[in-house]
């Protein structure tokens, strides 16, 4: 019998339907406009809508920023299995994607990241999975932390240069970080700042308001609702200490509502009242500004409802 009559009929194979439409990268240009130009005839608001899907991939990593600037080399693929890039998560959003950082808002229930005595799934387990399914070296780099029980926007880097620059230069790269929180009590000022040394005890934060050897922290605050014996607070971080909003109201006599460790007795919510809803850098390769944002949470506006 002949070979070909071993393998079967003779007929050729069906080839595998190709899983990405890659373009390749000549000349620098903006991810749109490289698109529409390669895509003939594809509009505005289909190129979004595929950057929106995040089926839009450059060298590996999916993309989803419609100016990302694109050098010549790079590789653009369009994905054909959308299914595969999708992310959905009760605990866990992702607001923004590219190949150096990606940023999420986390659900109040969910850790950051693991610690020596706490190894349930992390935010950062979640993200590590999604990641690696895009390519199985991927990981991602912790940049900085949300207590477990506050809610709201966070970012983490894609690789350890990122991670590195971020951490290193925090300071200059992060430019607006606020947060939403109901505190008991009415407020006795509309705004304010707190200032102290707060120092790590393990088991609680405490501050000092000379230099006792902690660390220098500062949080400016503006009043925006008094009701029903609460008040609805917008925070503004100068510095990102541990618990340090926490603290620092409790220190006025206010502290957010749920959090019994620093002296609240009710839990009207049933969580910690207290969710990072802004968060704005420049971006630490591109040099971009990078702005996020999220609503205040209803429970806390209904807790501010008059009754």
């Amino acid at each position: 019998m002949s070979r070909k009559n071993q393998q079967g009929s003779g007929r050729p194979r069906a080839r595998a339907a190709a899983k990405y439409t890659i373009y390749n990268v000549t000349e620098p240009a903006e991810l749109m406009e490289f698109l529409m130009k390669k895509m003939a005839g594809i509009s505005r608001t289909r190129v979004k809508a595929l950057l929106t899907n995040r089926v839009v991939l450059v060298d590996n990593n999916i993309q989803t920023q419609y100016n990302y600037p694109l050098q010549a080399g790079m590789k653009v693929q369009i994905s054909h299995e959308k299914h595969k890039h999708e992310f959905r998560h009760p605990l866990l959003k992702i607001l923004y994607e590219d190949a150096y950082l990606i940023v999420v808002e986390k659900k109040e229930g969910l850790l950051s990241v693991a610690t020596d005595h706490q190894k349930e799934r992390t935010a950062q387990h979640i993200l590590n999975e999604y990641v690696k399914r895009q390519h199985r070296n991927n990981r991602i780099f912790v940049v900085h932390r949300l207590d477990r029980e506050t809610s709201g926007i966070m970012m983490y880097a894609k690789d350890e240069r990122t991670q590195h620059t971020l951490r290193d230069n925090w300071h200059d790269i992060v430019c607006d970080r606020r947060y939403v929180s109901v505190v008991m009590g009415d407020m006795e000022k509309d705004s304010g700042t707190v200032e102290s040394w707060l120092t790590d005890r393990k088991l609680y934060v405490s501050s000092s308001d000379h230099d006792d050897g902690g660390k220098f922290s500062v949080t400016h605050y503006q009043t925006i609702k008094r009701a029903n014996g609460y008040s609805l607070v917008e925070l503004q971080l100068e510095t990102g200490r541990k618990n340090q909003i926490r603290v620092h109201m409790s220190s006025l006599g206010h502290p957010v509502v749920g959090d019994e460790r620093y002296g609240c007795e009710v839990d009207p919510l049933g969580r910690l009242a207290l969710h990072a809803f802004k968060l704005c850098f420049y971006h630490p390769v591109t040099g971009e500004l990078m702005q996020f944002e999220t609503l205040y949470p209803a429970s806390f506006k209904n807790l501010m409802l008059r009754k």
